[in-house]
């Protein structure tokens, strides 16, 4: 576990190390006078969620018509990257899985909580070769497992193993990218494999995995972010983001049908597939009890088995004002 932590912290070093040049060259844009629209950088994570189908709908278009703002996209494949650019104030707005999120907020990274994406119920498992041994977590021990470090598959398993007697220590853990991951438990380079929709469901409906089950009920909840410097200075902005982000939450919600064709077509999975993934869990931006608790036992386990330097109160990194006046009564 020392060493995974040491990774993170050389990594996000160099982030924070990032984030002050950029500032420096944000001063001088700012001093040399231009003008013109204000470019938002909107992040996306993965191919599926709501800010896919806010971005194929173009629902972002009259909110940010209003207060003379353009989008600028770019896509991630997991939170760590995108910390990465949020520091160096390459994106404004988007969302993080749990791993990602309470390492930045660990590391005092420039960002604010405002939102919730969902529970995460759902998302994320643990999956094993579909004619292997591993038949339960405990099998896993001296196995190679493969997940994205510091992602929410990263804390799913910490925690998972921990609910069972173990650690990362008793593995072979390996740190690879989801599609990298993808290819290496195809070719069984992998014995297990850590991670979330719509990973984890199309390799179990394809035949070729198996999920393991896990003691208690382990819930992955992401966050909607925004970076600090922009909130402070556009609130207008973020507030229109969550009310588009809810809208397309709605929309897919209501057009699961049409959701599943939208995300099918970006993923290259089956419709039949994603629409099983995005309906066994609704999207709700609105931070509940059993989310905020379920942080809260990821913070404390992962500052208990040194992934963190200490816990804190997640509570406490809920910015509520953004959400608040976005959807006043």
């Amino acid at each position: 576990m020392k060493k995974y932590r040491s990774q993170l912290t050389a990594v996000l070093l160099a982030i924070i190390s990032i984030a002050v040049l950029a500032g420096c060259n944000s001063d001088a844009s700012k001093a040399s006078g231009k003008s013109g629209p204000i470019k938002v950088h909107i992040a996306l994570n993965g191919k599926m969620g709501p800010l896919v189908i806010a971005k194929e709908k173009g629902l972002f278009d009259e909110e940010f018509s209003k207060l003379d703002a353009q989008i600028e996209w770019s896509e991630f494949p997991s939170g760590p990257p995108l910390l990465e650019s949020l520091a160096s104030n390459r994106v404004d707005l988007s969302f993080l899985g749990d791993g990602a999120l309470i390492a930045g907020i660990d590391k005092n990274l420039p960002f604010e909580v405002i939102a919730q994406t969902g529970q995460g119920e759902s998302s994320v498992r643990i999956l094993a070769q579909a004619d292997s041994s591993i038949k339960q977590i405990e099998d896993l021990k001296g196995k190679t497992v493969g997940v994205a470090s510091g992602t929410t598959g990263h804390v799913y398993l910490i925690k998972a193993l921990k609910s069972h007697g173990l650690t990362t220590d008793d593995i072979k853990l390996i740190n690879l990218q989801p599609d990298d991951a993808q290819a290496a438990f195809e070719t069984k380079q992998l014995d297990a494999w850590a991670i979330w929709n719509p990973y984890y469901l199309n390799n179990i409906e394809k035949g070729n995995a198996v999920a393991l089950k896990v003691k208690g009920k382990i819930l992955a909840p992401g966050a909607i972010i925004a970076r600090k410097g922009f909130a402070e200075e556009h609130p207008e902005i973020v507030e229109a983001y969550l009310k588009v982000y809810k809208k397309a939450a709605d929309w897919q919600i209501e057009n699961p049908d049409e959701a599943s064709e939208i995300y099918s077509k970006e993923t290259k999975l089956p419709v039949d597939t994603v629409k099983k993934i995005i309906t066994a869990e609704e999207p709700n931006i609105f931070f509940t009890e059993e989310a905020i608790k379920a942080q809260q036992e990821s913070i404390d386990t992962l500052a208990g088995v040194g992934y963190i330097k200490k816990s804190f109160n997640f509570k406490n990194q809920i910015h509520n004002e953004y959400i608040d006046e976005a959807f006043k009564k």
